[in-house]
């Protein structure tokens, strides 16, 4: 699938009832991370941002944040630029094309980072997970949502299920998604191995998991 097809596709099912309903599920998560009651601040980076949806969410109900979205899709990053400036907030939510492998920003550069459905995409999730330790301060905090694959027996249901709200190309990508996801079992893998052992993994219904990493604060 080209770019331009990748873009139109997300963007026409980004409309839909159902996956906003989703991404306001994670950006509730990201609100909730306060260490205390008090609103978040800081720098957080969104790695796979696609076209800026969730970065521009959390722009608006956490005005202490500002978000920087990384997206390999140059047409994604671009598609996010013209959204963040209809919303007149380009200068709290910035966005660049670049690798989630080979991240361009110092270490400890971000409070907060971020990523929601990206992890079944990742040739080399391991590779990803140290990226993400390194930019993220010590004292800071990764988020990360995904997919959950079920088993081969579950399979045909889980797709039937959770795929309903989907028709035509969107409904393909949510099948080839889910079959290329990971299980609880081969996350707590892939996090054991890259110095994030004692991180949180959830489950969010049986459609999807993650997991939390918080660093201690100095």
């Amino acid at each position: 699938m080209s770019e331009e097809d990748e873009v139109s596709a997300y963007a026409s099912a980004a409309s839909q009832e159902h996956l906003e309903a989703l991404d306001n599920t994670f950006v509730e998560q990201v609100r909730s991370l306060a260490r205390t009651t008090g609103e978040l601040t800081g720098l957080l980076l969104d790695i796979g941002c696609g076209p800026g949806n969730i970065a521009l969410k959390i722009v608006r109900r956490c005005p202490g944040l500002s978000v920087v979205g990384l997206d390999y899709s140059l047409n994604m990053v671009k598609a996010a630029r013209r959204a963040a400036a209809e919303a007149g907030i380009e200068s709290q939510a910035l966005f660049q094309q670049g690798s989630a492998t080979e991240v361009p920003f110092a270490d400890g550069t971000f409070d907060i980072v971020i990523s929601n459905s990206v992890l079944h995409h990742l040739a080399y999730p391991l590779k990803v997970f140290e990226e993400m330790l390194r930019v993220t301060k010590p004292e800071g905090t990764i988020l990360v949502r995904d997919l959950c694959r079920p088993s081969r027996l579950a399979y045909p249901w889980h797709v039937r299920w959770y795929g309903r709200h989907y028709s035509g190309l969107m409904r393909k990508l949510f099948e080839d998604s889910v079959r290329a996801a990971y299980t609880p079992h081969e996350l707590a893998g892939l996090l054991g191995r890259c110095g994030m052992s004692n991180a949180h993994i959830f489950l969010q219904k049986r459609s999807h998991m993650g997991f939390l990493y918080r660093g201690q604060p100095q």
